[in-house]
């Protein structure tokens, strides 16, 4: 199994589509994940929340992984989503991914059927079991309706051996407390929650972010989590308080929405969604602009 570092900033990327919405804009993706790598990001995160997983298909899923893999060529990592509610399914698109290059796989948690503590942890054996790259677990009980506690992911860790990280999305900075003291220092914490980034990272509970304004602003958000990590707080401070609002703007609607419509009037992509994601309604949208200055 690779030994890879799955601390630092990593960019949830967005997945372009066309203009209708029948594909994937391959030129527009491969042209964000060269911003991505030009602005110094650890890796990127494709077919995520923020890549819209939910309206690709199976095989798009895959296909968009394999493309990214060969987009990047090794530059920096490429973290895979391949969890499902299915677990059969998460088995079978994990084992893809893998054969198809991925760094590592982004797997979260089960969602609708909510599953108990030990059916969290069979699907998350089960996707171990089946592959030998590292897995970060996506923990976000508000899109899936369970929470992965502190106990299961620690059996997870010390069981499993290719559960390397998670991806902390909970929004209670308590739950990566808990985790942190739970797990050690050496177990990564990546935030999936935007604005708590920071603070976790100042307080010695996140090793880095899985970030979605990083896809509009790279280098602004790699540079406040190293400066976190390299404690220096008063610059990092000065960062976090200029970039709030920012990072509160991009979460007006449900995400990718608004990160989505910022890239678009910036011209990276088209304005485009599957349902049942729909464009912004038009103050929310004018909100996100005036923060952004567009």
């Amino acid at each position: 199994m690779s030994n890879i570092d799955l601390t630092g900033t990593f960019t949830a990327i967005i997945t372009p589509f066309t203009k209708d919405g029948k594909n994937i804009d391959y030129t527009a993706f491969e042209n964000l994940i060269e911003e991505q790598i030009s602005a110094g990001i650890d890796g990127i995160v494709v077919a995520g929340t923020t890549g819209e997983s939910p309206t690709l298909t199976w095989a798009e899923n895959d296909e968009l992984i394999k493309k990214a893999v060969e987009m990047v060529h090794k530059r920096i990592l490429v973290i895979a989503g391949t969890g499902s509610n299915s677990t059969a399914e998460a088995v079978i698109h994990s084992v893809e991914a893998e054969k198809n290059g991925a760094d590592a796989l982004l797997v979260v948690t089960p969602y609708y059927n909510k599953p108990t503590q030990n059916g969290i942890y069979d699907y998350f054996m089960q996707v171990n079991n089946a592959i030998n790259i590292p897995i970060i677990v996506y923990n976000i009980a508000g899109r899936c309706g369970v929470n992965i506690e502190t106990k299961t992911l620690l059996r997870m860790r010390d069981t499993l051996q290719n559960i390397k990280a998670v991806k902390e999305a909970s929004g209670s900075f308590e739950q990566a407390q808990e985790v942190r003291k739970m797990l050690g220092e050496d177990f990564p914490i990546l935030c999936g929650e935007e604005s708590l980034t920071y603070k976790l990272i100042k307080e010695r509970c996140g090793n880095g972010v899985v970030s979605v304004m990083a896809n509009s602003h790279p280098a602004e958000i790699k540079k406040l989590v190293e400066l976190g990590r390299a404690g220096n707080f008063e610059e990092g401070d000065a960062l976090q308080a200029e970039l709030l609002e920012k990072m509160n703007a991009c979460f007006i609607e449900t995400n990718p929405i608004p990160i989505k419509t910022l890239l678009a009037k910036m011209g990276k992509c088209e304005l485009s969604f599957r349902s049942p994601l729909v464009e912004m309604e038009e103050k929310n949208e004018k909100k996100l602009l005036n923060t952004f200055g567009l």
